[in-house]
């Protein structure tokens, strides 16, 4: 009866650690679905949008559509649940690669206490870029023009 106990004791750790195992090795079907799409694949569609200053927990959201010239639009907005704080985009995109891609428009927000609490407007063309593991791609200006802080504008993988 010993025996038969250990046995067990043996087989179920056995198959917790393959379940361990293979839980960390087989990738999510989604990462598998993201690594094989085009960088304009990945940029095509809707995704959330946000600035740290308004929130991490609800999100705004962007969408990147194709004209029918083929070039990449870019029009979001995060608002604010608690003032009329916010973020807007419009612009275009050019991809760089599969990490990095130019946005060229305007990047508005306006932030309680920030900027005397008024509009802060750029103009211009900025580099977004997903490093390491992150699953979004970060405004790398993150400098703000109107005053002394520094901005996190992310821009989030699709799902």
């Amino acid at each position: 009866m010993r025996k038969i106990f250990i046995l067990l004791i043996l087989l179920l750790v056995t198959a917790g650690a393959d379940a361990q195992t293979r839980k960390r090795t087989t990738p999510k079907r989604n990462n598998v679905i993201q690594r094989l799409q085009t960088p304009e694949q990945k940029l095509l569609g809707h995704h959330l949008l946000s600035l740290q200053w308004i929130s991490w927990e609800y999100f705004g959201g962007c969408d990147i559509t194709k004209d029918e010239d083929g070039t990449l639009r870019c029009v979001g907005e995060q608002l604010s649940r608690e003032n009329d704080d916010y973020l807007r985009l419009n612009g275009t995109i050019s991809i760089v690669d599969a990490t990095h891609f130019v946005f060229t428009g305007t990047i508005a927000m306006k932030i309680y206490h920030i900027n005397g609490g008024e509009e802060c407007l750029r103009e211009g063309t900025f580099d977004f870029k997903a490093t390491g593991k992150r699953r979004y791609w970060r405004l790398q200006q993150m400098t703000n023009p109107c005053d002394e802080c520094t901005d996190y504008v992310d821009i989030y993988f699709k799902r």
